[in-house]
């Protein structure tokens, strides 16, 4: 009998134990966020850079350049993937950013490392028509073709736009900045034309979420996925 009464006292403090284990383990899942486990929403951060007398700086992506301005762009990403950025200019003239020949057409980005395009020491000067060039940015979680080709086509119908930049009325604008919302980065829908290089990436394309913090934007996808992430930086110059 106290056998027995043993036994049952040592089942019954392991139940108690593991009852408590439970117990603790419902706190803390009530307590983390959800998706606190799950992997972090991926986001690409990209910022405008402008070089004057001091260097470069950051500038807001609504500026409206000038020709003859130098710039570039810094950009990080969340998550391992491959980089293609374009652009194409009021000239139409088209420029192939990223990757570029003097670093061997590699496009690897890694996961929160900051890379400069169009590369290390590279930069862009803004010359043609005043009006809006495109630069498309594409990330890929996989190789797009080694190196992918995003020549536009010959004879091409796609024009980059012919809108005009205007400074928008704002607190900006008396402190000397001309900024337009039409520039800087936005999400491309599945009715906007595109260079023919980047259709059939479009209709497999994400939808995007982009958040400007202050000179920086941060683009994420809506939702989860793998499919390539592609959205356009609208530059705007006089």
């Amino acid at each position: 009998m106290v056998k027995h009464l043993h036994q049952a006292r040592r089942r019954f403090a392991r139940i108690s134990r593991f009852s408590s284990i439970a117990a603790v383990a419902a706190c803390l899942a009530t307590a983390i966020p959800a998706g606190f486990a799950q992997s972090r929403r991926p986001q690409i951060e990209v910022t405008l850079e402008r070089k004057d007398a001091k260097g470069w700086k950051a500038v807001d992506p609504n500026l409206v350049l000038e020709s003859g301005d130098v710039i570039r762009f810094r950009f990080k990403s969340s998550f391992d993937g491959y980089l293609y950025v374009t652009d194409y200019g009021t000239s139409g003239q088209y420029l192939l950013l990223f990757p570029r020949e003097e670093t061997g057409r590699q496009n690897l980005v890694k996961a929160s490392k900051e890379y400069l395009v169009p590369s290390t020491e590279a930069h862009f000067r803004i010359s043609g028509p005043a009006g809006y060039e495109s630069v498309y940015w594409l990330v890929s979680p996989v190789a797009l073709g080694n190196p992918m080709d995003l020549t536009p086509q010959r004879p091409s119908n796609y024009r980059p736009p012919r809108l005009q930049p205007r400074c928008d009325d704002t607190a900006m604008r008396a402190r000397g900045l001309c900024l337009d919302t039409l520039a800087g980065p936005r999400a491309i829908g599945q009715n906007d034309a595109v260079p023919e290089s980047l259709e059939k990436v479009k209709s497999k394309s994400r939808e995007l979420t982009i958040v400007q913090q202050e000179n920086q934007s941060v683009v994420s996808p809506a939702g989860p996925g793998a499919a390539p992430i592609l959205y356009e930086f609208r530059l705007a110059h006089k």
